[in-house]
C-alpha cells in the first residue's frame, strides 16, 4: 500500500526492558493475530478513511507491486528490508481476507486452513504412505492430485479458455489467464514438460528459436502485419520455453535485463551532459560510442566489486 506520512512526535522514553522481551517472546501465530487485529481496526467505521474506501479491485495493482519489491528485496541481499517488504506482501493477504470476512464471504482462518490443508493433501510423501523417489515424481505425484481435486470440484476454480468452447479437463488445468505473458508461458511449458513432453537438451530449443526467427524475417518481408505478430510471439514464447529449460525465471531475467538498459542509459545521459550537450541532441554515432562507455564503466565496477569481495573472504 502507498507510504504513509510519519507524523513528527517528541521524543521519548524507550519502553521498559520486560516489555521489549515480552513483545519478543509472541509467537508467529500471537504476532498474526495482532496484524489482523490491526487490520480489522482500520476497516472499522472510526477507521482509517483509505482503508475503508479499499476493496478487492482497488487493491489489485497493490498486490502485484508488493510481490515485485519482495523479489527486489531478496535480490539486495538486505534481510531487514526483505523481511519487511515480505511484511508488506503478507498484509495485502489479511487485507483482502478481512474485506471477505465483512462481506460474510470467508475469513483469514479459512484462507490458512485451506493452504495448511493443501500442503499435507500434496505432499502424501511426507504425511502418507507414498514414497517419492526424486523431485521429479514429487512434481509428477502434485500434478495428479491436483487433476484429481479439479475432477472432484467439477473444476471450480479453473481459467476459462475465453473461447465459448466446453471446457475439458487438461494437464493445463491450473495456469492462471492472468498472469504476465511471460509467467504464463513459464507455467504451461513447465507442466507439459512434468509428463514428459519437452526437449532432449537446450540445443532443440535454439534450434526452435532459429526457426522461428527466420519466420519472423520472412513475414517482414511480406509485409504482414498479423503474421509478423504471431511469430514474433512464437520467437517470445520459444525464448521463455528455454529460460525454463535452464532454470531461469523469465519474469526475473527481463526484469534485470530493464534494469541494466536504464542503468546505462542514465549513465549515457550524464555522460552527455557532463560533455556539455544534451543526449537526444547527439548524433547515433556518439549514442553507441556512449553506451560502449557505459557498458565498460559498469563492468569495470562490478570487477572491482568483485575483487574487493575476494581479499574480504
Amino acid at each position: 500500500m502507498p507510504t504513509r506520512k510519519k507524523h513528527a512526535t517528541k521524543a521519548r522514553k524507550p519502553p521498559r526492558k520486560s516489555k521489549m522481551v515480552k513483545s519478543k517472546r509472541l509467537t508467529p501465530g500471537q504476532w498474526f493475530e495482532k496484524l489482523v487485529a490491526v487490520q480489522a481496526r482500520l476497516r472499522a467505521p472510526n477507521g482509517c478513511p483509505w482503508d475503508r474506501e479499499q476493496t478487492h479491485q482497488s487493491l489489485r495493482t497493490y498486490l502485484i507491486e508488493e510481490a515485485y519489491e519482495v523479489l527486489e528485496a531478496l535480490e539486495s541481499g538486505n534481510d531487514a528490508k526483505f523481511a519487511e517488504e515480505m511484511g508488506d506482501l503478507l498484509l495485502q493477504i489479511v487485507f483482502h481476507s478481512q474485506i471477505a470476512r465483512e462481506e460474510g464471504r470467508f475469513t483469514v482462518a479459512e484462507v490458512i486452513r485451506e493452504i495448511h490443508d493443501k500442503m499435507i493433501r500434496r505432499h502424501p510423501h511426507v504425511f502418507g504412505e507414498t514414497r517419492a523417489k526424486d523431485s521429479a515424481e514429487v512434481l509428477r505425484n502434485w500434478e495428479q492430485i491436483k487433476a484429481e481435486e479439479r475432477r472432484i470440484s467439477g473444476g471450480k476454480g479453473d481459467s476459462s479458455p475465453g473461447d465459448g468452447l466446453p471446457k475439458e479437463a487438461s494437464l493445463l488445468d491450473g495456469v492462471s489467464r492472468a498472469l504476465p505473458a511471460t509467467l504464463e508461458g513459464f507455467q504451461l511449458t513447465r507442466k507439459a514438460s512434468r509428463i514428459g513432453f519437452d526437449w532432449e537438451n537446450s540445443g532443440g530449443v535454439f534450434e526452435k528459436m532459429g526457426e522461428e526467427t527466420e519466420e519472423l524475417k520472412k513475414a517482414l518481408e511480406e509485409a504482414d502485419h498479423l503474421k509478423t505478430e504471431e511469430e514474433l510471439g512464437d520467437l517470445l514464447f520459444a525464448a521463455v520455453n528455454l529460460s525454463r529449460f535452464l532454470k531461469v525465471d523469465p519474469e526475473i531475467a527481463l526484469k534485470k535485463a530493464n534494469a541494466k538498459f536504464t542503468r546505462r542509459f542514465r549513465a549515457m545521459e550524464r555522460l552527455a551532459r557532463e560533455s556539455g550537450r544534451e543526449f537526444k541532441d547527439l548524433p547515433r554515432e556518439k549514442m553507441e560510442a556512449l553506451w560502449e562507455a557505459a557498458k565498460r564503466s559498469e563492468e569495470k565496477a562490478h570487477s572491482a566489486k568483485m575483487i574487493g569481495a575476494q581479499r574480504k573472504g
